[in-house]
């Protein structure tokens, strides 16, 4: 691995453990702040915005900020990175997102690992999540390709504290997010047999996204610095 790739799979690491921290983190305050069920929301809502627009500006020039496979994993389909680079990002954003969900149960004084028990294996749920990952991606990439990369943190935050509200998942949107929230029992968490249908929905939004992408805007030579969740 050269040592600019180290460098961009590091931010990606630390960034999505900052994340995760931030939705697990939140999530769980929130259910010590609060029984009712849509204040707990709200508030894991706006501390998962503001978190993700943070992360974006300070990582963004650094590594793109992805914080995210399925975003990865679009830039490979539309070749404005190569594989190398797109598998270092995904291991380190799956690595990272499951350190952060440690360090967030460690700093609450609960097990490091603790197995979610919430059953999200619903069809409507899955779908949303096609939904929900499809709609971020567009935000993306659309916005970059029209040339406003500086807007890019806050119309992913904007984005993904709406989509809490508008999608019956809650929007995870993204298979490192999935696959790291098994591993906390809280308001948060996913149970492991749900995980994989989700990401699988992430994959499958992914592969719609990128002809429809290409369809609503030109290729530009450049990859998504200040990508996003």
């Amino acid at each position: 691995m050269t040592h600019e790739r180290l460098r961009r799979s590091v931010a990606e690491f630390t960034a999505t453990a900052f994340l995760l921290i931030g939705v697990v983190g939140s999530g769980i305050m929130a259910e010590r702040l609060a029984d009712d069920v849509g204040l707990q929301l709200l508030q894991n809502a706006v501390a998962t915005a503001g978190a993700l627009a943070a992360l974006i500006v300070a990582f963004g020039p650094v590594s793109g900020a992805h914080m995210n496979p399925a975003v990865t994993l679009t830039e490979l389909a539309l070749r404005t990175t190569d594989a190398a680079t797109a598998a270092a990002y995904v291991a380190a954003q799956v690595a990272g997102g499951i350190a952060g969900v440690i360090v967030a149960n460690v700093m609450f004084d609960l097990p490091a690992v603790e197995w979610s028990t919430r059953d999200r294996s619903s069809a409507n749920l899955v779908f949303a999540e096609v939904v929900a990952t499809l709609g971020l991606l567009l935000v993306i990439f659309l916005t970059l390709r029209r040339g406003h990369r500086g807007s890019i943190p806050f119309a992913v935050a904007a984005y993904i504290g709406g989509a809490y509200y508008f999608t019956s998942s809650t929007s995870f949107a993204n298979p490192a997010v999935s696959i790291a929230r098994t591993m906390s029992d809280t308001f948060a968490g996913i149970e492991p047999a749900s995980a994989p249908l989700f990401v699988a929905a992430q994959l499958v939004a992914v592969g719609v996204a990128v002809p429809l992408i290409r369809f609503l805007a030109p290729p530009v030579a450049e990859s998504t610095r200040g990508g996003g969740d």
